[in-house]
């Protein structure tokens, strides 16, 4: 005899809802959330999205560098704009700040660290949490050892007798390797938006003005490796180019544009095309092309004899002297076999 709750498909599929554990389906949410929702909102959305499986009254999520342990990005709930800055000139009498970079991504409620006696009684409690209303703390901290960056999420309570329980601390440890995770797959899901017209192996990063950075794909770091061994950890290796500027450095071709406040570089391994000038990549793709001196001087706006300058500086700099092997070189896939020079 089929089960009352199959026969009853609403009684059915309330069933396995009650079943999925809260803390994967929250899981799955912040990732399918990196495809819907901006970059710019991701983390006030997913820390919403966790307050939906542990109450907590405010928080703060802020990403530095280890070096610095300064943060460059903040976002903060149910908390004046001032409190990151409160809690960064803490650092030197915050006990929690060794046990969490020694403890990653592992939850530390405060309480563990500073019992409740000498929390309360503490110049970090009266300077730092009490004015903001803080009362329970329970932090995670994530570092990337490549790109040299951490992010600190912080949960709060405002109500002394409600404390994080083990069971609080256990369930925000499932998640925020998830947490921090999803995040960078929404911001690398906008970066490879951005690479839309890049080689498919170019990588991208979000660096600063002074090129620290604050973001970045892995197969950014394995390219840098390549081309840059002796290079200095958590930096970029070379300076930025002007924007929407292609250079041509240590073999990687580097390309940098706005991203709101930051700048968004990408970078390829640069093939033979890539050494050409500009005006040089114009007549090489008009002669692949099949086009006579004539016909790409009209198409460019030079002279013909101009376009045979470019094309004899080209044959050079790629070591080709044939149309049919510049073809070949530039569509290999599709290459002219044709063998004819130009025509003038």
């Amino acid at each position: 005899m089929m089960p009352a709750d199959r026969r009853n498909p609403i009684a059915h599929e309330e069933g396995l809802h009650a079943a999925v554990d809260p803390v994967d389906a929250l899981i799955g949410r912040l990732y399918r959330g990196g495809l819907a929702v901006s970059p710019g909102r991701f983390r006030v959305w997913a820390l919403s999205e966790l307050a939906r499986l542990l109450r907590f009254d405010a928080a703060i999520w802020g990403t530095g560098t280890v070096r610095r342990m300064k943060f460059h990005t903040c976002t903060v709930i149910n908390l004046p704009a001032a409190f990151p800055e409160a809690l960064e000139a803490s650092q030197g009498i915050n006990p929690i700040v060794p046990v969490l970079l020694a403890q990653l991504e592992t939850p530390v409620d405060m309480q563990s660290v500073l019992p409740d006696p000498q929390f309360y009684g503490s110049q970090l409690y009266r300077q730092t949490f009490a004015p903001y209303g803080i009362e329970r703390i329970l932090s995670t901290i994530h570092s990337d050892t490549d790109s040299g960056l951490y992010s600190l999420v912080s949960l709060y309570r405002f109500d002394r007798r409600q404390p994080f329980t083990a069971c609080d601390a256990a369930k925000v440890g499932r998640v925020m390797f998830h947490l921090f995770n999803a995040a960078s797959h929404a911001f690398f899901l906008q970066m490879s938006r951005r690479l839309a017209d890049r080689p498919a192996a170019s990588a991208a990063a979000a660096v600063d003005a002074t090129g620290v950075f604050h973001e970045a794909m892995p197969r950014f770091f394995e390219l840098l490796d390549r081309h840059f061994p002796a290079r200095q950890p958590q930096q970029l290796p070379f300076a930025l180019p002007p924007e929407g500027e292609t250079v041509v450095t240590a073999g990687l071709c580097i390309r940098a544009e706005p991203l709101d406040e930051l700048r968004c570089v990408h970078i390829w391994a640069a093939g033979p095309l890539d050494h050409l000038t500009r005006r040089e990549r114009d007549v090489v793709a008009a002669v692949a092309h099949g086009l006579s001196f004539k016909q790409a001087a009209k198409r460019i706006g030079i002279a013909p004899s101009t376009v045979a300058n470019h094309l004899y500086r080209v044959y050079r700099k790629l070591g080709v002297y044939s149309r049919a092997a510049l073809a070949e070189l530039v569509y290999p896939d599709a290459a002219d076999s044709s063998g004819k020079e130009p025509q003038s």
